[in-house]
């Protein structure tokens, strides 16, 4: 029979051993009483008139009963911690929904921690923000919603710089950005106190756990500790999702680029032989025009590859359409595409009659043609990407390893110890609209990238058209570059491009700022070239006599102008008067008020007016031969630096 645990404290403390003050409490414990419980045997003793020896080791053996309560709990919470984190990683061996497992991740972490709601987070590259993607215990729909820039709210905060924080009073806290719609959101849902721990893949975030409460609370270290092996689970399962998905879908690409070559393979011996050697080929790096000629053996004629705008318009188009070969006049002409996009026709010459068989071989040799055709954009347009990265490290990223860099450049057959030029590109043809300029900067993007990869050179998009890195080979000049630079590129895109370049430089790895400042350099070439209206020509600084002394190198060119023209340029925009178009057009017309007059559409006395206050703003001797130099090339310059010029 059971004995009561407070009936123990009847007995005298003098008279009992120190094992029968503890013994309530060893039964509280049994019995995972609550901490109240624990004040009773004491109470009751002093209630009943105990001795005071009695009522001490009753008080003692309650902290120590509390001591082993706290631990034992604290042991139940961590089991409990490690089951959910081992259930959690169970969940992800087995993935197959990656938002159930995301579900389980979130639901488990609220529970241990006991909050009102927990809800995960992921970054967006394209948009640059962070939005919401599981939340368990929220009840507002606009904060389900929420999209956080980086750096905005605290969600945004952990996402941008990858650390943990705990804020007790959400409202209250200046330390992160609060923005209209975050606030709105969390008002909505009632938080308080909030908990967000990022989700990290190597040093990437890709999103944020959190932990919130709708009332004020103190995150403990353990429980930040535990949040955080719950992002790392969550992070896994992530890229363990994305893993998959990616393998599913190139074993879906591999799978229908097999069923297009070998369909109806198995029944159809010539059809076999055409599908081994193609395969043959392509592992061997073959060509399109090696798949032609591999097909023209097999089907005992001339087969041809040929562009797309020198095929037969007509057939062209049907085969495209029908998705088969058609006949035009004694050739079979099959359609080189994919997707919507014409790459060209395989054309077998002079062989009217072909059968089924003979026709679905011609057929899948243009459907082979498009895959190696789409294999060598994909290669050209990675290396036209790395080649670009490169180029931007040299021009933004004054920190690199020079080790790294050279070793960067080796890969893409570039020498950075090597003499080369930096060569600022620009299209200067009319566009009917957005979509249309938009086309043919990135025309002139893969026109200049294609010819840096020949050059042994770099190219990338910058600043509305593109900078190429070209090594200067020996007796070459810079001048010489740049204007071969703009005829192949005006060539190659169909309309004018305008080059400018710097001088040559070399060394780049070892020197930080030095393809930055030739790039500024070969910017002020270009805008110059643009300024005297030569349009579609290069040049370099060396070709602009006194000017290029004042475009080449880190020229002080906006303290010349000021000094010469300073007072008319402030005293125009202090008044809104047209000094600076009057000393233009004073200086167009040789000097002479009455034709100035004319040009402006003024009467003789407001050129007069004028001329008589820039003399009192520039001195007495401002029409002298020297000073109308100097001043009339301010005016240039003060031109080609103003802004949209």
């Amino acid at each position: 029979m059971s004995r009561d645990p407070l009936q123990s404290a009847e007995r005298p403390a003098a008279a009992a051993p120190r094992g029968d003050a503890e013994a309530p409490f060893l039964e509280l414990l049994a019995r995972g009483a609550s901490a109240d419980a624990y004040e009773q045997p004491a109470l009751l003793a002093r209630a009943e008139g105990a001795p005071p020896g009695r009522v001490a080791a009753l008080a003692d053996a309650r902290l120590l009963a509390l001591r082993v309560r706290a631990d034992l709990e604290g042991r139940r919470r961590r089991e409990a911690e490690l089951s959910a984190l081992f259930e959690t990683a169970h969940d992800l061996a087995g993935l197959r929904d990656l938002d159930a497992v995301l579900q389980a991740i979130v639901q488990r972490a609220r529970s241990l921690l006991g909050t009102d709601i927990a809800y995960l987070s992921l970054n967006d590259p394209a948009r640059g923000d962070t939005y919401m993607r599981v939340t368990e215990g929220s009840v507002a729909a606009r904060f389900q919603q929420l999209r956080l820039g980086m750096g905005e709210g605290l969600g945004g905060l952990v996402a941008q710089t990858a650390r943990p924080y705990v804020t007790d009073d959400y409202f209250q806290d200046d330390r992160f950005q609060h923005t209209t719609s975050i606030d709105a959101g969390v008002r909505d849902e009632g938080l308080v106190a909030i908990l967000g721990v990022p989700l990290t893949l190597g040093p990437h975030v890709i999103g944020v756990l959190f932990a919130a409460d709708r009332r004020a609370r103190v995150f403990e270290r353990e429980q930040i500790a535990l949040l955080g092996s719950f992002a790392a689970l969550a992070a896994a399962a992530i890229d363990t999702a994305n893993l998959l998905t990616e393998t599913r879908s190139a074993v879906a690409d591999l799978e229908r680029a097999n069923e297009i070559i070998r369909d109806r393979s198995a029944v159809i011996e010539r059809a076999s032989e055409v599908h081994d050697r193609l395969a043959e080929l392509v592992l061997r790096g073959g060509g399109v025009h090696d798949v032609a000629a591999a097909v023209g053996e097999v089907l005992e004629g001339t087969v041809e590859f040929t562009e797309a705008d020198t095929a037969p318009s007509a057939p062209l188009e049907a085969s495209r359409a029908e998705g088969h070969a058609v006949r035009h006049a004694g050739d079979w002409i099959a359609a080189v595409a994919a997707g919507d996009e014409l790459l060209g026709a395989l054309v077998l010459r002079g062989h009217p009659g072909l059968d089924p068989v003979d026709q679905r071989t011609l057929e899948r040799a243009a459907m082979v043609t498009s895959l190696l055709l789409l294999a060598r954009r994909s290669a050209a347009e990675a290396e036209q990407r790395v080649r670009g990265e490169l180029l931007d490290d040299l021009l933004d990223a004054h920190d690199r390893d020079p080790r790294l860099l050279r070793d960067r450049a080796a890969r893409l057959r570039a020498d950075l110890d090597a003499t080369h030029v930096v060569l600022a590109a620009r299209l200067d043809g009319p566009a009917a609209d957005a979509d249309q300029e938009a086309g043919a900067r990135r025309r002139l993007w893969s026109a200049a990238s294609h010819l840096a990869a020949t050059r042994h050179g770099l190219a990338a998009a910058r600043d509305g058209g593109t900078v190429l890195l070209l090594p200067l080979t020996d007796g070459e000049s810079a001048t010489a570059v740049a204007r071969r630079t703009a005829r192949q590129l005006g060539t190659a895109v169909r309309e004018a491009v305008t080059v400018g370049a710097s001088a040559p430089v070399a060394h780049l790895a070892g020197r930080p700022d030095a393809v930055a400042a030739a790039y500024a350099e070969g910017r002020r070439c270009l805008d110059a070239l643009r300024l005297l209206g030569r349009v579609g020509d290069g040049a370099a600084a060396e070709d602009f006599g006194f000017l290029g002394l004042l475009l080449a190198g880190d020229r002080d060119i906006a303290g010349f102008v000021d000094r010469t023209i300073g007072e008319v340029v402030a005293y125009d925009a202090r008044r809104g008067t047209e000094l600076l178009s009057t000393l233009d057009a004073y200086f167009a017309c040789g000097m002479s008020p009455a034709r100035t007059k004319d040009g402006l559409h003024v009467h003789v006395n407001t050129v007069a007016q004028r001329l008589e206050r820039v003399g009192r703003l520039l001195g007495e001797d401002w029409q002298s031969p020297a000073r109308a130099l100097e001043i009339q090339l301010a005016l240039r310059l003060h031109r080609l630096s103003a802004p949209g010029t």
